[in-house]
């Protein structure tokens, strides 16, 4: 049964408190009881207990008045012990809160099975509270780290806006920490024992996000073979992030409008019409405002998520931050791999101011965990952190054969000749930084100052591969 639990039984008559306390006792409770109401629930005050066992029928305090007390100020799962034919009065106790009951003469066994399944949903409940506390305790805004003011403003704005219902648009690059700031500010608010649902909305094509945002009745289309909720649906509520917002297609985006404006919606091949309430934060790594005026992006939909916008800076251009993130990361890694305490050398300190980072916060954070595994004494030195260089410039050399053509085979990603064609060209620097960015498709459109769905588009064009 794992850890010992208890079990509160009351009961005005001697012979059955007796008789209940050594049978659950034998199945390893600790049980303790009491003979009327009042004693109840001073015993429910002073001691923690798993289950209640209550008999309704006894003198002094009406039962139901003693169950809804355990229930309001206790939160503790009650099974009721009622006379033959007070069917009402169970019905009553069940809608105080009452887990079940049982009536007199009742089997043992049949009371037994049902305050183990009490016993067990209370500790299923009291670890879903534990888990939840911890969240709030990790997504908290004492935890946030670093002195760059621009970042200090952005969390102040989040730490204002969490305990409304306000939707907010985290705007940033990749890796700059949206996920965490809308996971803080969910964790924050008033809605923090609810859903908090992510969807990546350039990680699916247009038909799969919309059924995955709205769910889908079976037969909607090939493979709906059942009907499917959404993750609206899911969120209801509670908060649903999306990210990457800005790949959304114009279909997706006005049903979402919708959702926003009415706070209802169909699922794919439905025409029952479905209401959520939902606290919507959206983020992105392009520019919207550039996405609108190229008519790739609804003005009315951006109007609407940007009710309060947060720009998290990049990593880059958080001074001292790098270092103090680079050290918390150190600390944390080594402590959680259970590795000796270890420093980084200057010469990997340096290495680490110079870098400029494009992959931000969580580029930063897989380097130092890669180097506290691979460094087997006490000093971090560049070669465990494995950081590419920065220099993004290409180096285009002339090629003595006038009328030579690029070829990637041989000319290798750090050549092309000077005769080579503007596509060629670009060819040629979206694979270079593709493999700087280690494939890291949101990244490395970053650099390139285009939209993921773009780049896909020229990776496909282009028939670029790893290499």
């Amino acid at each position: 049964m794992g850890a010992q639990r208890s079990i509160l039984i009351v009961d005005d008559e001697f012979g059955m408190r007796d008789m209940l306390s050594r049978a659950f006792g034998e199945l390893g409770y600790r049980t303790r009881t009491e003979p009327d109401g009042p004693s109840a629930l001073r015993a429910a005050q002073e001691d923690y207990f798993d289950a209640v066992v209550l008999d309704l029928s006894m003198p002094g305090m009406n039962g139901l008045e003693v169950l809804r007390q355990l229930k309001e100020h206790y939160d503790l799962p009650v099974v009721i012990i009622t006379a033959y034919g007070s069917t009402q009065t169970a019905i009553d106790a069940l809608r105080l809160g009452a887990y079940d009951y049982v009536t007199k003469p009742f089997e043992l066994e049949e009371l037994q099975t049902l305050v183990e399944r009490a016993a067990e949903r209370k500790r299923l409940i009291d670890e879903n509270n534990f888990l939840r506390s911890e969240l709030r305790k990790r997504y908290d805004f004492d935890n946030i780290i670093g002195q760059d003011p621009d970042t200090q403003r952005a969390y102040i704005i989040a730490a204002q806006v969490a305990r409304t219902d306000a939707t907010v648009l985290l705007l940033g690059e990749t890796g700059t920490g949206k996920e965490y700031l809308a996971r803080t500010i969910h964790y924050q608010s008033d809605r923090a024992d609810k859903p908090f649902v992510k969807v990546n909305c350039a990680a699916l094509p247009e038909t799969l996000l919309e059924s995955e945002l709205f769910g889908h009745e079976k037969g909607a289309f090939t493979h709906a073979v059942a009907r499917r909720i959404g993750r609206f649906e899911a969120a209801n509520e509670g908060t649903i992030f999306l990210d990457e917002i800005g790949e959304m297609s114009p279909s997706v985006q006005a049903k979402l409008l919708r959702v926003l404006q009415e706070k209802q919606f169909e699922r794919v091949g439905g025409s029952e019409t479905i209401s959520v309430d939902v606290r919507v934060i959206a983020a992105t790594n392009c520019d919207l405002e550039a996405a609108v005026k190229e008519n790739r992006f609804r003005k009315d939909l951006y109007y609407r998520l940007n009710v309060v916008s947060i720009h998290l800076p990049p990593l880059r251009k958080r001074g001292n931050d790098i270092e103090i993130f680079a050290q918390h990361f150190l600390h944390h890694y080594a402590k959680e791999m259970g590795r000796p305490a270890k420093r980084f050398s200057e010469e990997a300190m340096n290495a680490i101011r110079s870098h400029t980072w494009p992959g931000n916060i969580r580029e930063l954070e897989n380097a130092v965990q890669r180097a506290v595994i691979l460094c087997n004494g006490e000093t971090i030195r560049p070669e465990h952190l494995m950081i590419q260089p920065t220099d993004h410039k290409l180096r285009l050399y002339e090629s003595t054969q006038v009328n030579s053509r690029f070829d990637p085979e041989e000319a290798g990603v750090e050549t092309l000749p000077a005769t080579a064609s503007l596509k060629e060209v670009e060819s040629f620097h979206i694979k270079r930084v593709l493999e700087y960015t280690k494939w890291n498709q949101s990244a490395a459109a970053q650099i390139l100052g285009i939209d993921r769905k773009t780049l896909r588009n020229k990776i496909r064009d282009y028939k670029l591969q790893r290499s």
